[in-house]
């Protein structure tokens, strides 16, 4: 809600301001210029990315417009579910989790934390790294070494559209210039004609540099900002599983090695030590 408040404030303030300082709205509808600007930038995305960054363009745009996806809630019950696999191991051993790890969609034990079973890549994530321990990959360097790498390949994946998009902002204010250069030259061709037909046309060509620049640092650059710090914050999900799966692994006690995890989260979605003790104690 607060994005699509942001988005038409900008359009309000900025039509507004020129408004109320005597600017005469008409004049900037110059449908053309913003189909010179916009188009070329759009066609221009086409060239640069490949099909699954322009799928994926269209999916985290949408996404910046829905709720976080990870709150204070759903970090609660993570670490609550961490708590709990780790513990399981630990009393029961690895035997008796092999059942939740092999089928972690049909586990009693996964479908206690609903938000952690729908979320079908944490959950594939946390079961690989646990079979590769349960398999005997008990050296803590190896697997983290091994978890680095996986997360950073998911970063840099993650990275590709917001960086599509930034570069995209980047270039509509060159390609507004583009448009005036083409104004000027429409209006040199006419020339001969009376003042007030050339200063429309040269009104026109004026306004393809400020949609440029409008659309870049008001629209197009804020989406790109926001596609990065949307995907950020899920990769902070994966680090929490992280950081407590080699606080475990490393011989920690299960309660020890969810508060490793608890402390690398950010204030906004950290849960308390109290919050996390009392969703503990309502498991059991």
């Amino acid at each position: 809600m607060l994005k699509i408040i942001g988005n038409l404030g900008v359009i309000v303030f900025t039509l507004g301001g020129y408004y109320a300082n005597g600017g005469h709205i008409p004049v900037l509808w110059q449908p053309f210029e913003f189909i010179i600007i916009f188009g070329s930038a759009c066609m221009a995305y086409l060239v640069a990315n490949s099909k699954h960054v322009l799928k994926q363009t269209f999916t985290d745009i949408k996404l910046i417009y829905k709720p976080d996806k990870y709150t204070k809630k759903e970090y609660v019950e993570l670490l609550s579910m961490l708590l709990t696999v780790f513990k399981t191991a630990r009393t029961k051993g690895w035997l008796v989790m092999e059942q939740h790890i092999e089928n972690p969609h049909e586990s009693e034990m996964f479908k206690k934390f609903p938000s952690f079973h729908a979320d079908h890549h944490a959950v594939t994530f946390l079961c690989d790294y646990l079979r590769l321990i349960s398999l005997g990959a008990e050296k803590p360097y190896e697997v983290e070494a091994l978890l680095d790498q996986e997360i950073d390949t998911e970063r840099e994946e993650r990275s590709h559209t917001s960086h599509a998009v930034q570069t995209m902002a980047d270039g509509l204010p060159a390609l507004g210039i583009v448009a005036a250069v083409l104004g000027v030259i429409h209006t040199m061709g006419s020339i001969t004609e009376p003042p007030a037909v050339l200063g429309h046309l040269i009104g026109g060509a004026l306004v393809g540099t400020f949609l440029g620049v409008f659309l870049s640092y008001g629209f197009v650059g804020p989406i790109a900002s926001a596609i990065k710090g949307r995907n950020d914050a899920e990769l902070k999900y994966l680090l929490c599983i992280k950081v407590c799966l080699l606080s475990f692994l490393q011989g920690a006690a299960p309660q020890v090695a969810i508060e490793f995890g608890r402390k690398i989260l950010i204030h906004e979605v950290q849960p308390t030590f109290i919050e996390v003790e009392e969703a503990i104690q309502n498991l059991t």
